[in-house]
């Protein structure tokens, strides 16, 4: 996905090099275009082609340029405004580089296939502006489209603050109180695990985390759950080679997964059980599994349809693309979710041992 769109530049941004390869391609295609288009001066021939080319890319890379430099100056006027201008400088550009550029060429040589200046100019000036326009706002409505979705993933993580419910925190208070009196120090220790894992909801619209945080904070929101249903609850953490933990990632991905795993897998079972946490990295993806005991689907509300694995699933599309992929589902007796993310570039290796 693009960059987020910063507050009240509208204008969309032209230095980005795919979007300045767009415009140089269409520049090329109307080229190609008009040498298709049927006239009654002479077929073009290679130098002819190349040098149209030439121009075209030149005019389309100027604009570009131009537009770009000028982009926050053009976005504090208003919009009608600000597009007039910068149509307005478009203009300018393709006026002035075809006055030019025509004078040149009627200097050099009397070229029967060349245009008459006000033809020239007034086509060439014609099709910049015209081009410009059509770009700028296929660009704006992509912008658009990509500020309501990531709106719309803030969103989602703003809910995933109901996820870590009352009950989870009535139920831990009660337990810090009496750890108070049996263990002081495993008493703050839980305080603690629970402000930091509050402290991550709280900020779970904004910014990212990365997967050594998201990691850290499952391990908090365990331990405390361990504190509270004793052996009932196991764990086992499998953390492959190698794993990037300084990668970026969304806020609260891990630890949603692990309370559907608590709540409606260990908590509904009396004799508990052992939550699998698998984490690897191959071929340039990772991958994070979770899996636990669980009732049949028929005896138990499906594990993790709801929001959570919706919202994360949304999330991590938003984030890493199509690449990104969430399975889950019940077989023999244990409830999985799995997540799938390419391995972003600069992400660098972890190699040292034990908890990140």
């Amino acid at each position: 996905m693009g960059a987020p769109v910063p507050d009240g530049i509208w204008l969309p941004d032209l230095c980005r090099l795919p979007r300045l390869l767009t415009m140089l391609g269409l520049a090329q295609l109307t080229v190609v275009l008009v040498m298709l288009v049927p006239m009654a001066t002479p077929p073009w021939d290679g130098a002819q082609f190349v040098s149209a080319s030439g121009y075209a890319l030149w005019l389309a890379l100027s604009v570009s340029v131009l537009l770009c430099a000028g982009r926050k100056r053009l976005s504090r006027l208003p919009m009608r405004v600000g597009a007039t201008a910068a149509l307005g400088l478009a203009l300018t550009v393709a006026v002035i580089a075809s006055a030019v550029v025509h004078g040149l060429f009627a200097s050099i040589a009397e070229d029967p296939a060349l245009p008459g200046f006000g033809r020239f100019v007034g086509g060439s000036a014609a099709a910049v502006v015209l081009l410009t326009a059509i770009a700028l706002r296929y660009f704006y409505v992509i912008d658009r489209w990509q500020a309501q979705v990531g709106a719309q993933a803030r969103a989602e993580a703003d809910a995933l603050q109901a996820r870590i419910r009352p009950h989870f925190l009535f139920n831990s208070m009660n337990m810090i109180a009496t750890l108070l009196r049996r263990d002081p120090e495993v008493a703050e220790r839980a305080v603690l695990d629970l402000s930091d894992l509050f402290r991550a909801a709280l900020g779970a619209g904004g910014g990212t985390s990365t997967l050594a945080d998201e990691v850290s904070l499952a391990e908090q929101y365990l331990s405390i759950e361990q504190l509270r249903l004793g052996d009932r609850l196991q764990l086992h953490w499998s953390k492959g080679d190698d794993l990037p933990w300084s990668m970026p990632m969304p806020r609260l991905v891990l630890q949603p997964l692990l309370e559907n795993a608590v709540l409606h897998g260990i908590s509904r079972l009396p004799e508990g059980g052992t939550i699998d946490v698998v984490l690897e990295a191959h071929e340039g993806m990772l991958a994070i599994a979770v899996s636990n005991p669980s009732l049949p689907p028929s005896d138990a509300p499906a594990q993790g349809a709801g929001h959570a694995q919706a919202s994360i699933a949304h999330r991590l599309g938003y984030a890493f693309g199509p690449r990104a992929s969430m399975r889950y589902g019940w077989n023999a007796g244990r409830y999985a979710c799995t997540i799938r993310v390419p391995v972003a570039d600069s992400a660098p290796a972890w190699t040292g041992s034990g908890r990140p």
